[in-house]
C-alpha cells in the first residue's frame, strides 16, 4: 500500500464515530465537510473536487459513500493500473467495504482489515485473489515484478485453465492456490540475474542486494551513478534486486548518495561508525586511513554488509573510481529496508496559521500528517485536534524556544520525521530562523546538521488582521516586534522613527506584555509626528479562533490597554483610509494608485 497517509472521507457528522475507528486502526486522518465538519482533522469545501485532488497525489482513500457516488467522482482520472493508488467505499454502518480501485495496491488488504475490525464484509472480486489467494501484478514487500504488464494476460489464462511453472524460489507463489505443474504454460521465474524477459513470462526480482557507497564530500553525482551501474553490472545483478543503498551516517547528507537511491528506486539508508566497525572482521578491503578519517575500517564493504545481515556476503568487493567507493552486499532472503538502519531524518519547519483548520495549508497539514513526532509549544500543539493522534508529543512551554528547536533538530538527527510546529508563519519571528541559527553557530550535533529541512509557509498574523480589515497592506509595509527580550531598545526606536518618517503601514508583533507597557506607547507618539491623528489603527485579537475580534481607532486614541499579547495592531499610512460599504461594515485600505492611474472617469457597473 501507499506510504502516504490514508484519508478517510465523511460527507457529514452521523459517520464521524466509525471514521475515527477506521482512522485509529489504519492510521490515517478524518477529512470532512467545512460547513457539516468543521472540526474534522481535515476539511474541504466540496467533496467532489477534493477526493479527486487526493487520488491524483496517490492518497489511499476510504470514501465513507455511496459506490456509485465515488465512482462518478474518479472516473475522469482513472487512466493507469499500475499508478492508481488504493480506494475503498466504507457503507455507513460499517457493514461492507468495497474495493474500488487500487485492489492490487493495497485497497484489498484495506478492506479486509477494515472488515475485519468492523465485523463486516470485504467485497473482493478481484479473480486472482478469489480464486488462487494472489495477485500476480502486486508481490509482497521485498519484491518487485520486471514485467507487470503481461500479469493481466497471465492471470486471465489462469483463470481460464492454464497452469503455472515456477522456476526460483518465492515462498508467496508457492504458498498460493495457483495451479502448478512442472510443465505449466504460464512460466513464473524468480531470479537476480540482470536479463530481459521471455515471451509468456513473469520475472520476479527478489530485493535482496544491498550497494554500499562511500564518497568524499561534494562527490559528483554522475560518477557516483556511474560506478554503482559497474558494480552492478559486474555482479550480472539487475537493479530490481537492490533493497537499498547504504552507507556512513556522516553521509546522510550527501547528494551523490543520494541520488544513486533516486536512480534506482530505492531508500538510501545509514549506519554509525560503531555498527560499520563491527563488520571489519568480514572485510577484504580493510583501510586504517578510512578508519582514521571515519572511525570504520571500510565504510562501502561495512555498509553491504552491515545491511545483508549476519548471514549476508560480499558480492562484489569495494571498488573505486575517484571520488566514490562501492561494494554490492547480498542476503540470502529479500530484504526489509525499514528494519536496514535508518533512513536520513526529516525536519519539517511548519506554520499553522492563527490555528484554525481553514487557514492550514494543505501543504503544511500534509507535512503534519507524514510527521512521527510533533514538536511545539503546547497550544499550538493542541489547536492541530486531530491531526496528532498516533503521533509522538513533545510539548514546550512558552519561552523555551531554543530547547523546544534543539529537540526537534535532534530529534530529526535520530533518522525520525519530526513536525516543528509554530503558530502563524514559521519564518516571521518565529523558529525556522533559529533553526538554521542553531546550524550557523554550531548548536546542534552533526547528526542534526545532516537531516533534510523543509519550511512550510503559514498565514502570518499581519496577513489573518489584514485580511480581516479589508487591504490596508496594498501598499509599502513592514514589520517591528516591539519585544525587547531579543532586540535591543535602542534598535526597535530607531526602526520605529524610520518607518514612520517613511510613512509604511506597520504591523507591530508583541506590542505589550504584562511587564512590557510603554513601547506601543512610544511608537504611537513616534508615528503621530509623522502622519494623522486620525489615521486608521487596525486592532486584531485571536485572529481565526474563539473570540476572534478586530476594531478600528484613530492613532490619537490607541489605548495601551486596550492592547495585550494576542492582539496584532496594524497601523496605516498617511495615506490608509476606512470606508463603508452598503451593509454598514467598515474596511481599511492602503491606496497603490490604481484609481489614479486609470483617471478619475472610472465607471461603476459598466455593463
Amino acid at each position: 500500500m501507499s506510504e502516504k497517509t490514508a484519508a478517510i472521507v465523511i460527507l457529514s457528522e452521523a459517520p464521524r464515530a466509525l471514521a475515527e475507528r477506521v482512522a485509529a486502526l489504519i492510521g490515517g486522518a478524518v477529512h470532512g465537510p467545512a460547513r457539516r465538519c468543521p472540526d474534522a482533522a481535515i476539511v474541504f469545501d466540496e467533496a467532489g473536487p477534493h477526493l479527486r485532488a487526493l487520488f491524483r497525489e496517490g492518497r489511499p482513500v476510504v470514501a465513507v459513500m455511496a459506490t456509485g457516488a465515488l465512482i462518478r467522482i474518479l472516473a475522469p482520472l482513472i487512466a493507469d493500473k499500475q499508478a492508481e493508488p488504493p480506494v475503498v467505499a466504507l457503507a455507513e454502518d460499517g457493514s461492507v467495504a468495497v474495493p474500488l480501485l487500487g485492489g492490487h495496491h493495497g485497497a484489498n488488504d484495506l478492506a479486509r482489515k477494515i472488515a475485519d475490525d468492523l465485523g463486516g464484509v470485504a467485497a473482493i472480486t478481484t479473480a486472482g485473489d478469489l480464486r488462487f489467494g494472489v495477485a500476480l501484478d502486486a508481490p509482497p514487500p521485498g519484491w518487485r515484478l520486471e514485467n507487470p504488464e503481461g500479469a493481466k494476460q497471465a492471470m486471465a489464462d489462469l483463470v481460464a485453465g492454464a497452469t503455472a511453472r515456477l522456476d526460483g524460489e518465492a515462498a508467496w507463489l508457492s504458498a498460493s492456490r495457483l495451479p502448478f505443474a512442472p510443465d505449466g504454460t504460464v512460466r513464473l521465474s524468480v531470479t537476480e540475474e540482470a536479463r530481459a524477459p521471455v515471451a509468456g513470462e513473469l520475472l520476479y526480482r527478489p530485493q535482496t542486494h544491498i550497494l554500499g557507497i562511500g564518497s568524499e564530500r561534494g562527490a559528483p553525482v554522475a560518477e557516483a551513478i556511474e560506478l554503482a551501474d559497474r558494480v552492478l553490472a559486474e555482479a550480472g545483478i539487475t537493479p530490481l534486486s537492490l533493497a537499498a543503498v547504504a552507507s556512513i551516517d556522516l553521509k546522510a547528507d550527501e547528494a551523490a548518495i543520494h541520488s544513486v537511491a533516486e536512480n534506482y528506486g530505492v531508500p538510501a539508508r545509514f549506519f554509525t561508525a560503531s555498527e560499520l566497525e563491527t563488520e571489519a572482521g568480514r572485510l577484504e578491503n580493510p583501510s586504517d586511513i578510512v578508519f582514521a578519517e571515519t572511525g570504520c575500517h571500510g565504510v562501502a564493504e561495512g555498509a553491504a554488509l552491515a545491511a545483508a545481515g549476519a548471514e549476508g556476503r560480499l558480492v562484489v568487493a569495494k571498488r573505486k573510481s575517484r571520488r566514490v567507493t562501492a561494494a554490492l552486499g547480498r542476503a540470502p532472503r529479500p530484504l526489509d529496508p525499514a528494519r536496514i538502519g535508518r533512513a536520513r531524518g526529516t525536519l519539517f519547519v511548519v506554520g499553522i496559521g492563527p490555528g484554525g483548520e481553514e487557514w492550514r495549508s494543505p501543504e503544511v497539514s500534509r507535512m503534519v500528517e507524514t510527521a512521527s513526532d510533533l514538536v511545539g509549544y503546547s497550544l499550538y500543539l493542541d489547536l492541530l485536534g486531530p491531526l496528532t493522534n498516533g503521533k509522538m508529543r513533545h510539548d514546550f512551554d512558552l519561552g523555551k524556544e531554543e530547547a523546544r528547536v534543539r529537540h526537534a533538530m535532534e530529534l530529526a538527527g535520530e533518522g525520525r520525521t519530526v513536525g516543528l510546529v509554530c503558530s502563524g508563519d514559521a519564518g516571521i519571528y518565529a523558529m525556522a530562523t533559529l533553526v538554521f541559527e542553531l546550524i550557523d553557530k554550531g548548536g546542534v550535533s552533526d547528526a542534526a546538521r545532516r537531516t533534510a529541512i523543509q519550511c512550510s509557509p503559514g498565514i502570518s498574523a499581519l496577513q489573518g488582521a489584514a485580511a480581516r480589515a479589508g487591504a490596508p497592506l496594498g501598499h509599502d509595509f513592514c514589520t517591528i516586534s516591539l519585544s525587547d527580550l531579543l532586540t535591543p531598545w535602542d534598535d526597535i526606536q530607531r526602526r520605529v522613527r524610520s518607518a514612520a518618517e517613511a510613512d509604511f503601514v506597520i504591523a507591530f508583533y508583541n506590542p505589550v506584555s504584562k511587564k512590557r507597557r510603554t513601547q506601543l506607547a512610544f511608537a504611537r507618539d513616534e508615528l503621530l509626528k509623522h502622519r494623522p491623528a486620525a489615521t486608521p489603527v487596525i486592532l486584531a485579537t485571536n485572529l481565526g479562533r474563539d473570540g476572534e475580534r478586530v476594531r478600528f481607532v484613530p492613532l490619537a486614541e490607541l489605548d495601551i490597554d486596550d492592547v495585550d499579547m494576542l492582539t496584532v495592531v496594524i497601523v496605516g499610512s498617511s495615506e490608509t483610509r476606512l470606508v463603508t460599504t452598503g451593509d454598514g461594515r467598515q474596511w481599511a485600505y492602503t491606496p497603490r494608485g490604481y484609481a489614479a492611474k486609470a483617471g478619475t472617469g472610472m465607471q461603476i457597473g459598466a455593463a
